[in-house]
């Protein structure tokens, strides 16, 4: 089993409310998502589910007898570096702060106090007019198109730390939307629904990237306890081998522990917010698509 796999099944065997029922704690209702440089997304079923762009479904790859889909994003936690890294007052903010993690901290608290002034009940509105599609690497999933490009509408000449706090918030929008999309594909190719995401590696230690995609996917994200899933998952493979559990699925859940659980906000304005900003980001690929006809012919 590859590391990326083991993390996996740690994810998948944890629980956001030890003793829960139903579908809360069924492995085959969660989403794992591996995110740091670029992000895997992995998710079990029990029958094969086709899913155009996403790989698999390969059989016993995690748990015997489940099957396997793989997605990704072929650039986050890298292109949010490359964003911060290239803005005119990152200088200045690192001479500041000494970190780049520092530097997200204090922006997400910048964007805080940004949506107080302007009398805001979401920070998410403060990008009602900048957009960003965010395949600057390309397009791992659901799309498979390693040679789409990144977009932004909606720049300005501002290059104060406003402008940076935005386009920092609208890429980790669309980072959330880019996830969202994978999971409607999975869904539309007969995929029972995700009920929770699991979220483990850098990324998951900033607050506003869990919380958006928690809004933005409209289901609870869970941070593990244990934040060496790649570690735990493996104890979990040495536990079932040594005969101390009867299968890895129990040994999975048995060892998978508990999470902090980050809720989505389902308010009414917050949903119509953020389904006008998936047609918008659905929006920009057609339109970088009807770019390529005009010039190519």
């Amino acid at each position: 089993m590859i590391d990326a796999h083991a993390g996996a099944l740690a994810l998948l065997g944890c629980q956001g409310r030890p003793g829960g029922s139903g579908d809360e704690n069924k492995l085959t209702t969660k989403l794992a998502i591996i995110c740091g440089t670029s992000s895997c997304h992995m998710s079990l079923t029990k029958v094969p589910v086709l899913a155009p762009g996403i790989w698999g479904p390969y059989k016993h790859a995690i748990i015997p007898d489940l099957y396997l889909n793989e997605a990704g994003q072929s650039a986050t936690g890298v292109l949010m570096d490359y964003m911060l890294e290239t803005h005119p007052c990152y200088g200045q903010l690192h001479k500041e702060h000494g970190s780049n993690g520092k530097i997200y901290a204090f922006l997400n608290g910048f964007l805080e106090e940004l949506a107080k002034q302007r009398g805001e009940d979401s920070l998410h509105r403060l990008t009602i007019d900048l957009h960003i599609w965010p395949d600057f690497h390309g397009n791992r999933s659901p799309l498979a198109d390693p040679n789409l490009k990144g977009m932004i509408s909606g720049l300005t000449m501002t290059k104060d730390v406003q402008n940076l706090a935005l386009i920092y918030l609208a890429l980790m929008q669309a980072l959330a939307y880019g996830t969202r999309h994978i999971l409607q594909v999975l869904e539309a190719s007969g995929r029972e629904a995700i009920t929770s995401i699991l979220l483990c590696g850098g990324l998951s230690k900033n607050a506003l990237f869990v919380q958006t995609h928690a809004d933005i996917c409209s289901v609870p994200v869970l941070l593990p306890s244990e934040p060496e899933a790649v570690l735990l998952g493996s104890a979990m493979m040495g536990a079932y081998a040594a005969g101390l559990y009867d299968s890895l699925e129990t040994a999975a859940t048995g060892m998978g522990g508990s999470a902090t659980v980050v809720k989505p906000d389902l308010s009414d304005a917050n949903r119509d917010y953020h389904e006008r900003k998936y047609r918008v980001f659905q929006r920009m690929y057609l339109d970088q698509r009807g770019y390529e006809r005009i010039m190519k012919g």
